[in-house]
């Protein structure tokens, strides 16, 4: 395989990279979809990674930064080499399941070869977080969703409704499809999926810490993935959801 790599003009090496899910493949192989800083979502096979004395088997561990490397000009490339970067806590409990969450969304919603520096820098920085003892996860997930909705192109502005006005704290907002937010015309009824000015100002700047805007952001994310998902369930949210419940 050293010659394949090293002849390869399609090859990159040593790319900073997460992964996000793995699955084997014929007798000791594993195909391994992964988050790369420079070259977007790539999926890999990784040849013998499944033999009890593979050098891959130990380090393509999720929520663990890797440094890859791999050839090919296809869809699916073959990984050459990875090595552990260490320095971040395996995830436990909750935290994990909101580690599954996050590359759920990274799988079902970023094409591959399609590279994010700003995503790919929001998804390390989200693991890091989830990883620190008695870490808040709800303003994690938030702060990702909000990125990952911007790198899609989806994004707008939080501070500013549609028609370029600023937010007031006390108003109420409906954020209409691909138009965006737009004031309340009726504020006797505005409506179960309206949100307080002061959620969409708080949004902005990333806070998360008071109740009404964790409620009513984690909505707003809720509507909005709905939109780009469609019909594909996302397993891992039915999980958190029994989870809250017991």
């Amino acid at each position: 395989m050293a010659a394949g790599f090293a002849g390869n003009k399609h090859r990159v090496e040593a790319a900073d990279a997460w992964l996000l899910h793995s699955y084997p493949y014929k007798e000791t192989s594993l195909i391994i979809d992964v988050v790369s800083r420079d070259y977007g979502r790539v999926s890999l096979v990784a040849r013998g990674a499944r033999r009890p004395m593979s050098a891959l088997r130990g380090c393509l561990m999720a929520f663990q930064p890797l440094s890859l490397s791999w050839f090919g000009a296809g869809e699916l490339k073959t990984l050459h080499a990875a090595e552990w970067q260490g320095g971040v806590p395996q995830l436990n409990g909750l935290p994990l399941i909101c580690g599954f969450y996050l590359n759920e969304l990274l799988l079902k919603l970023l094409p591959h070869d399609d590279p994010h520096d700003r995503l790919f820098q929001a998804y390390d920085q989200a693991v890091r977080r989830l990883a620190h003892p008695r870490c808040e996860v709800e303003p994690i997930l938030r702060i990702f969703e909000l990125s990952l909705i911007r790198e899609l192109g989806y994004g707008f502005a939080l501070d500013r409704d549609a028609n370029g006005h600023p937010i007031a704290p006390d108003a109420r907002y409906q954020f209409i499809g691909e138009r965006g937010l737009l004031p309340v015309v009726d504020r006797a009824n505005p409506g179960e999926s309206s949100l307080v000015g002061s959620t969409l100002l708080n949004m902005a700047a990333g806070r998360f810490d008071d109740p009404q805007t964790a409620v009513q952001a984690k909505q707003m994310m809720r509507t909005l993935l709905g939109g780009l998902l469609g019909d594909t369930p996302l397993h891992t949210r039915k999980l958190l959801r029994d989870l809250h419940r017991l």
